[in-house]
């Protein structure tokens, strides 16, 4: 078997192949187009066979077309992440960074981590992660526009505090449109031009919703029967996954989401295990917001925190126990979809 590493860059792509002792065979530079990668796939069959595994550091949008060309072509395709290729520049023998080396570095992580996932381009799930980034993004605009609007109206009136809840609804909105026109000043005229920013900013986050919540509906119905997963979770979940059958196990899948134990222990603190920090955060934050509501209400996931607190497990290793549950749970609802 011959693995072929690549470091992705928005012009270029290095290309570095190796055998299955990790030793070098090959190098090839190309330009970060079609052309480019047709050439690197024909000097890799021509030169190692078709036996390829290409190993691809996880650069989101700019290995995206580089994957979806070596799919297409038939080629087995797995992502890297940067963090795994810096521990390995930092092990290897000779020192250094530079194209061909951070392209070594991802073909020895391939042989090194039999684990990894492997690419897959749905394109469901990339619209329904796409429109939640968005979504994400619009409400933080949002609430830094109501931060500051708060602090103006405060400058203009003290006694007028709005909370920053009513200033995502219509009508909080209005009474504040309302007690802005009655007052002049720099502060007022940058009261209402946040004012209207956070209106149009309201409109856009609740367009976003409508289109979200049908696809959550039609793509992963399951999800939702979930206590704790409402539709903006289970959209994060379904587009952080990118399709759950590129995934070997539910293991896995839990490795992906950092909600597979890691051992923290030494001498007496032997048994002690955290979750693992190097792993897609948005995921990760997607699990804790299910396992925080689950441990709130009455249900199953409540009685499991209990029964790990009598356990003499502490509050966070209690969660963390539960997001593991979880993570099991969400990949076999996943699965039964796909």
């Amino acid at each position: 078997m011959v693995v072929v590493g690549v470091d992705v860059h928005k012009r270029s792509h290095t290309f570095v192949a190796v055998d299955a002792v990790g030793r070098k065979l090959g190098e090839l530079t190309v330009e970060a187009d079609r052309c480019g990668h047709d050439k690197a796939i024909r000097w890799a069959v021509t030169r190692f066979g078709s036996d390829l595994t290409w190993g691809v550091e996880d650069c989101r949008t700019m290995s995206m077309n580089l994957e979806k060309d070596l799919l297409r072509a038939g080629h087995k395709v797995v992502r890297v992440q940067a963090r795994l290729a810096a521990g390995q520049r930092r092990t290897a023998r000779s020192h250094g960074k530079s194209d061909p080396i951070d392209a070594l570095a991802v073909a020895r992580v391939v042989l090194a981590e039999p684990g990894l996932p492997v690419a897959s381009h749905d394109e469901a799930s990339r619209t329904l992660k796409l429109l939640v980034d968005r979504r994400d993004q619009l409400v933080r605009s949002r609430t830094a526009a109501i931060n500051q609007l708060r602090w103006h109206v405060h400058l203009i009136d003290p006694s007028c505090d709005p909370t920053r809840s009513s200033l995502t609804h219509a009508k909080g909105q209005r009474q504040l449109v309302e007690f802005i026109a009655a007052h002049t000043g720099i502060d007022a005229r940058m009261a209402s031009d946040l004012l209207a920013d956070i209106i149009r900013l309201t409109s856009q986050i609740n367009t976003l919703d409508g289109e979200i919540t049908p696809l959550v509906q039609t793509q992963a119905p399951q999800l939702l029967t979930l206590p704790g997963c409402g539709a903006l979770t289970a959209a994060k979940i379904i587009g952080e996954t990118a399709g759950v059958a590129r995934f070997r196990s539910e293991h896995c899948f839990a490795m992906h989401a950092g909600a597979a134990p890691i051992p923290l222990w030494s001498g007496r603190t032997a048994g002690r295990h955290r979750l693992s920090k190097y792993s897609n955060r948005q995921l990760n934050a997607a699990l804790h917001r299910i396992a925080i509501t689950q441990a709130r209400l009455e249900g199953p996931g409540k009685t499991y925190i209990a029964k790990r607190l009598t356990n003499n497990n502490t509050k966070p290793e209690a969660i963390r126990c539960l997001k593991r549950r979880l993570c099991r749970t969400v990949y076999n609802l996943l699965r039964a979809t796909s």
